[in-house]
């Protein structure tokens, strides 16, 4: 008997990553979305997940959509945004590729109470897609939330699904593809060289500072003119995982012009942290994590970094650190 296709539902998110089908990966935005729409976005997917086909209603905490911000505002925005999205995206039909248009999000109900909820449906249409969905990116969500740019996201998302291709290490993509998978808006960045500069070169430095995966997106020219790219992907060693998941941890402040190589620091640095920059041990990050739901631990981070420079070492940082968090949220309630 023939083994069943594996399917991209089959596949289970956890702690540390969720799942996103290729077709909502190499979509082609109708209407721009931000970063923070896209991020909120793939919460949204994974929390609907263990039902995701089924025509039922979700419901998900506002806090974990809101992170460390303290105002719902722009939550409702993002979702307002999400509702009239039309997106572009490569189906099969009938043994023949098509493009379906569809809506990202459908109708939804917001609680008032700063605490309350979003009670939220996958489109019909939208559902079919992710059921009949055999390719998916694993994304961690720790790298989502530290990478900086709406590009860096997309690309990052795009190199994921690849990643675990057998025989492939490559695509190739003409400007307006790749622009349209980046979800560059309409008459933007309509020449390479400030594609490059805007939004490819700063994507490929953050992906390369902080994912598992080295990326390099180069130019193709049919005459004089860049009109295609080869995006070109592989995964790092050891070495260079531990580098990236180091600067996830590490805090935001600096983090993309690190990633650019424009800047060492931007604030003096305490004197206890080692020449990593990772003083902080693991379990601490999951204790803080454990202790405060729903706030961005790495925002507090970065927070607590900045308060301690120039400040007398701590005789023990991670102890020092889970104080401040639970000042900070005891003065910044979600």
């Amino acid at each position: 008997m023939a083994k069943a296709p594996y399917r991209t539902i089959d596949a289970r998110p956890n702690a540390e990553s969720l799942i996103k089908p290729g077709e909502l990966v190499d979509l082609v935005e109708v209407t721009p979305l931000t970063l923070a729409d896209r991020r909120i976005y793939n919460l949204l997917l994974e929390n609907a997940w263990d039902a995701i086909d089924k025509p039922v209603t979700h419901v998900i905490s506002k806090s974990l959509l809101r992170g460390s911000h303290n105002s719902n505002d722009r939550v409702g925005e993002s979702i307002e945004r999400l509702m009239t999205a039309i997106v572009k995206v490569e189906v099969t039909r009938n043994g023949e590729p098509a493009i379906e248009r569809v809506q990202l999000l459908g109708g939804n109900v917001e609680t008032l109470r700063r605490d309350g909820v979003l009670q939220y449906e996958i489109p019909a249409r939208l559902r079919n897609i992710i059921r009949d969905s055999a390719v998916f990116a694993r994304l961690q969500r720790e790298v989502m939330f530290a990478l900086s740019s709406k590009y860096a996201l997309t690309l990052y998302e795009m190199v994921q699904k690849r990643g675990n291709l057998k025989y492939r290490a490559s695509e190739r993509f003409s400007l307006d593809a790749l622009r349209g998978v980046l979800g560059v808006p309409k008459g933007k960045l309509t020449t390479w060289s400030n594609l490059q500069l805007r939004a490819v070169k700063p994507a490929v430095a953050e992906v390369n500072a902080l994912s598992d995966y080295l990326v390099e997106i180069l130019p193709i020219k049919t005459g004089r003119k860049v009109t295609h790219v080869e995006l070109k992907w592989w995964k790092k060693d050891g070495a260079g995982q531990g580098v990236a998941e180091r600067g996830v941890t590490f805090s935001k402040v600096g983090r993309r012009a690190r990633a650019e190589g424009r800047a060492e620091e931007i604030a003096p640095r305490p004197a206890w942290l080692d020449a990593r920059g990772a003083a902080l041990r693991p379990e601490t990050y999951e204790t803080a994590k454990l202790r405060h739901p729903g706030y961005d631990i790495y925002y507090i981070e970065g927070e607590w970094r900045s308060w301690a420079s120039g400040k007398a070492p701590a005789e023990d940082p991670d102890r020092a650190f889970l104080a401040f968090a639970r000042k900070f949220t005891e003065a910044n309630p979600l």
